[in-house]
């Protein structure tokens, strides 16, 4: 080999050698850049944690079409009449989005003989529309990647709609107030 071959193939083994540590430099910046990012545990106390664990365990992370009854309201609207909020949910640990499906209907006050003739799931029927439905995929505060929120107004029909405090608030209070201590009765 002469002086000058050698000295190309010297000068084609830096140039090699200084492309594959380059290239590893590279790939190590974009595997941290393509790194997963691992969420945070979900607070043992957040209604919909306490949800999922209770539906996982003694339901085997599944419920279809459970109703229930809801608490007395009065529509802004309309301050003299009173209102039941009724439920119905669906839970199926297995699906990746909307696991957890609630919707919420609204029926005029009943009166006691009513509600001992009829099933939470007529009552709901009687309701006819949604009013609002949450969407919750994962265990964590309503709101989070994945959670849909559709409200319905007056004349349209449900809608995606933004997810508030008073979003937050509600969902939260029909979760822990009303579902969760349902599903423990039974």
């Amino acid at each position: 080999m002469t002086k000058r071959a050698s000295r190309a193939a010297a000068i084609l083994t830096a140039l090699v050698v200084a492309v594959l540590a380059a290239a590893g430099l590279v790939g190590g910046r974009n595997g941290c850049l393509f790194a997963k990012h691992k969420a945070d545990a979900p607070d043992p106390n957040n209604p919909t944690f306490r949800l999922f664990q209770l539906l996982d365990s003694a339901r085997d992370g599944k419920l279809e079409d459970f109703y229930l009854l809801g608490d007395l309201y009065k529509a802004p609207d309309k301050p003299d009449e009173e209102y039941r909020h009724v439920f119905r949910v669906n839970y199926d640990k297995g699906r990746g989005f909307g696991k957890l499906n609630l919707w919420v209907r609204s029926v005029a006050k009943m009166t006691p003989q009513q509600l001992e003739t009829y099933t939470a799931k007529q009552i709901y029927d009687f309701g006819e529309t949604d009013l609002e439905k949450y969407v919750k995929t994962n265990a964590g505060e309503f709101g989070t990647a994945g959670d849909v929120y559709l409200h319905a107004n007056a004349d349209t029909p449900l809608a995606s709609s933004p997810v508030t405090d008073d979003v937050r608030k509600s969902y939260d209070l029909f979760v822990t107030q009303y579902l969760i201590p349902a599903l423990q009765k039974k």
